[in-house]
């Protein structure tokens, strides 16, 4: 028996969209964000100015400031300074303003044309710190020593008083220095890592030689040539990461003897505050064993294990550690050991401080410290799981207080010293808001609030609420009725899915957390349904866990149970419900379709995973262990034995340079519906990666949209 649960607090009804005046359409381009107009306003840039209580944006080509209490603006530079600059070096002028970084409150950073300038707006002068080749790539820069590091191919370099210093020195191109490692998973997001002082810089060196070389084919020449890219399947040899610390004095590298298995994952590096010391959370192939280590970053000897982590089913860490400035001995870890995740509190010898926040509830990132370091901020979903706030911990007495006054999703940027923060945050009422809170959750002003940039459309209404699956575990829905709903009518339905790992579509945010395409298809006559199951994010770990070796089954099974209440709606054709999505999606909306044929008639599924054999290790291995380990979890989710249930229209879109689901997923479904004897249609996208963009993306939804206005309505 399913329930529906409307929640009282977080239904939209967009009141703006129910004026029956309000009749302007949405194009398709709009529906793509091509367009400006659709784009709530936005302040860009905006940073706080080094430790002060003055922050600073970009608007027409001039940087303005303001202070944290005061409504007063004032101009600092534009662009026309920039350029004197820039013409008395003897350089090429820039058309509008670069991104800048503050350094203190006087100075900024930017680049332009491959070089580094420091600008000193007091006194109108600028200068060039460094210069880096045109051919760079994963540019890091040091704001304190204005050293940059870069890759050029596979081989790593730093620049710095105009000379440049070759790190690595690889031939071979399967051995890359420098660059992400391991797909970027377990919170990877770059490959170089400065210590405090600017002396030393670490850097992920990545063996992938003996990984399998992947054939993408590049078709823009006359004779197609090979492109492959390496893509290490799930149980197939894996890359090997070591982690080297390069000694900019000395020109000199020592690697960490991080020992082995070589195919281990090294995350989390992070450097001691004092420069000595990195640390490396060195999990195992197998995702469910942990241990934080340290080495000697002279020497690169291990020193000795701080603790170790495990679990079952896995061990996903995503946050480096973040050390103290007054006790540097101590520094705060994030961990799902107790089933959410949640801060810790540790000393460098490994002891357990404390446990820093505790409850049914996720933190989400860890914000900064007020100067005593009594309090820090973080934000997270204490409040509702939809919801992204932000709070203040007090260290001594562990109690939580929220900080944003507003129901939503809220993005904070703290000063230095944490006496305020810039929010940034949007709901189900509000399009985007910019307003400076203090540490004591005071708003001082509001810096902009966004009007409704849809005002004038007719969109139809969106709600949210729950159901309970037959667990009586809440399920969140978001649901756009049909403009110009007539109750009395039955309308179709297609369900936007994705329910993968790392996702939740259903939050307090602007429009639901949905895209302007769900509306624009909604105007076109469509009940639009979203639903996030069991293996979603934000729920804790039992909930995103739960799907474990086992993919494609309890996501489905939760799909259905909304499927089911969709048949329960007066105004929903049940003869007519249709499904689309994407990667993780494009598998689920196979699944759902394959797995319960007669609930659905057509369905556009991009980028599908079909054979889970066929993806990558760390993600692959994570959620469904190794072919080899686990037989049957891959043969049950395993698209291609269910081809011979297709009863729906069903349109598959692949770009054909995808390195993240590779086209064979979707070429095998082909064969066997040719084997099988089901018709299937098909559409790639030649030399798109996973995701389609600019004018193809048009293309793709023009598509989609007449696939369902073909076979759905």
């Amino acid at each position: 028996m399913i329930r529906k649960f409307i929640l009282s607090s977080i239904v939209l009804l967009m009141t703006g969209f129910l004026v029956n005046a309000q009749e302007k359409q949405l194009s398709l381009q709009e529906a793509a964000y091509m367009s400006r107009d659709v784009f709530p306003d936005r302040l860009s840039q905006i940073q706080w100015m080094g430790d002060s209580d003055r922050f600073a944006y970009v608007q027409n080509n001039k940087v303005v400031t303001g202070r944290a209490t005061s409504e007063k603006r004032d101009t600092l530079f534009g662009v026309d300074e920039l350029n004197a600059g820039l013409s008395k070096l003897e350089l090429d002028s820039i058309k509008r303003m670069p991104r800048i970084s503050f350094v203190g409150e006087k100075l900024v950073m930017f680049t332009s044309g491959h070089k580094l300038f420091l600008y000193d707006f007091a006194e109108k002068e600028l200068r060039k710190m460094n210069e880096y080749p045109k051919a760079a790539e994963n540019v890091d820069i040091n704001k304190k020593t204005f050293q940059i590091a870069y890759t050029i191919d596979n081989n790593l370099y730093v620049a710095l008083e105009g000379k440049q210093l070759q790190v690595t020195d690889e031939e071979d191109k399967g051995i890359l220095s420098g660059h992400t490692v391991h797909r970027v998973e377990f919170g990877i997001s770059k490959g170089t890592f400065w210590s405090p002082d600017g002396s030393k810089l670490a850097f992920y060196r990545k063996d992938e030689s003996m990984v399998t070389e992947y054939p993408i084919v590049d078709i823009t020449k006359r004779i197609a040539e090979l492109a492959p890219t390496r893509y290490p399947m799930a149980g197939m040899t894996s890359e090997e990461v070591t982690l080297g610390i390069y000694d900019i004095e000395s020109e000199q590298t020592t690697f960490v003897k991080t020992g082995e298995p070589a195919d281990q994952y090294l995350t989390t590096v992070t450097w001691g505050p004092d420069g000595n010391e990195i640390y490396i959370a060195v999990l195992n192939r197998d995702q469910n064993h942990l241990k934080l280590n340290t080495y000697d970053a002279e020497n690169g000897e291990f020193i000795k294990t701080l603790f170790e982590e495990s679990n079952d089913r896995y061990v996903e860490p995503q946050h480096p550690m973040t050390f103290l400035e007054k006790n540097k001995d101590q520094f705060i870890w994030f961990s799902e050991r107790d089933g959410y995740d949640h801060m810790y509190l540790y000393n460098t010898n490994g002891e357990l401080i404390k446990q820093l926040t505790k409850g049914k509830w996720v933190v989400n990132d860890l914000l900064g410290f007020d100067k005593s370091e009594r309090h820090f901020f973080f934000e997270g979903n204490k409040n509702h799981p939809l919801q992204r706030n932000v709070y203040s911990v007090d260290m001594r007495k562990n109690n939580v207080k929220r900080l944003s006054p507003d129901d939503g999703t809220h993005n904070a940027i703290f000063n230095e010293n944490g006496k305020y923060f810039i929010d940034v945050y949007s709901s189900f009422e509000e399009s985007r808001v910019y307003q400076v809170i203090s540490h004591k959750g005071a708003v001082e002003q509001i810096l902009l609030k966004s009007g409704d940039p849809l005002a004038d459309y007719n969109l139809g209404e969106m709600s949210v609420f729950t159901i309970k699956n037959n667990e009586g575990t809440d399920l969140y829905c978001r649901l756009i009725k049909p403009a110009d709903f007539d109750p009395s009518k039955k309308y179709p339905v297609i369900v936007y899915v994705y329910g993968g790992p790392h996702s939740q579509l259903v939050t307090n945010s602007w429009l639901g957390g949905g895209q302007l395409f769900l509306y624009y298809l909604a105007q076109q006559g469509y009940v639009v349904f979203t639903l996030d199951n069991r293996g979603t994010s934000n729920r804790g770990f039992d909930f995103e866990s739960s799907i474990h070796r086992n993919l494609g089954t309890l996501e489905v099974k939760d799909q259905m149970e909304g499927i089911e209440y969709l048949k329960s709606l007066p105004f929903v054709d049940s003869a007519r419900i249709g499904v689309d999505g994407w990667s993780y999606g494009g598998f689920m909306t196979i699944s759902m379709i394959l797995k319960h044929p007669d609930d659905f008639k057509a369905a556009v599924a991009g980028g599908p995973v079909i054979d889970w054999k066929y993806y990558e290790v760390m993600y692959g291995e994570r959620y469904m262990d190794t072919p080899e380990d686990n037989p049957e979890g891959y043969e049950k989710a395993n698209l291609l034995n269910y081809v011979d249930q297709l009863q729906a229209r069903l349109l598959i879109l692949h770009g054909t340079s995808d390195p993240t689901v590779v086209w064979q997923n979707s070429l095998a479904f082909l064969k066997k519906s040719v084997e099988e004897g089901v018709q299937v249609d098909y559409f790639v996208y030649p030399g798109h990666p996973h995701n389609v963009r600019g004018k193809d993306r048009m293309h793709m939804y023009e598509k989609i949209v007449q696939y369902f206005e073909d076979f759905l309505k």
